[in-house]
């Protein structure tokens, strides 16, 4: 979806309608931030399939992904809709190309905080989830080598 808003950004655009415009850009900034969280939910996943392997029942797992997945980002783009809808609007690149105009964020703070900051958080926490794996394989591989070591001997 994120790839079919964007490809269809400009192309709606041209019909200037401004309720258009922030619904474009409205579901142009979910579907983004909704493939960022769901990035986050694939690490988590991985650690609990490398790291934390048995007794890791969580019950309705795929439920609580789901809302997790699809609703922080909502969460998200209905704060930024409460407190102005004229965050999101039509932002031209270029005023000599009339095509180059494209939905989007309008306002940097909020481009900044809800886009820029949330990947980061997220880029923090994949690398922590991929340091912790890194390191849980390594320690598995170390116990390993000591084990056939014992053998050997």
């Amino acid at each position: 979806m994120l790839n079919i808003v964007f490809l269809t950004n400009s192309w709606l655009t041209s019909f200037n309608q401004p309720g258009l415009c922030i619904t474009v850009a409205m579901l142009l900034h979910y579907f983004l931030l909704a493939a960022f969280t769901w990035m986050c939910l694939e690490s988590v996943h991985f650690y609990l399939a490398l790291v934390k392997v048995f007794n890791v029942y969580v019950p309705k797992y795929i439920l609580k992904c789901c809302i997790a997945g699809w609703g922080i980002p909502a969460i998200v783009i209905t704060i930024v809709l409460i407190i102005n809808k004229d965050f999101y609007g039509n932002g031209s690149l270029s005023k000599s190309h009339p095509y180059s105009n494209f939905c989007w964020i309008q306002d940097n703070t909020v481009f900044y905080t809800s886009v820029v900051a949330y990947f980061f958080l997220i880029f923090l926490m994949n690398t922590a989830m991929f340091i912790t794996v890194l390191l849980q394989i390594h320690s598995v591989k170390t116990r390993t080598q000591k084990t056939s070591r014992f053998w050997k001997r």
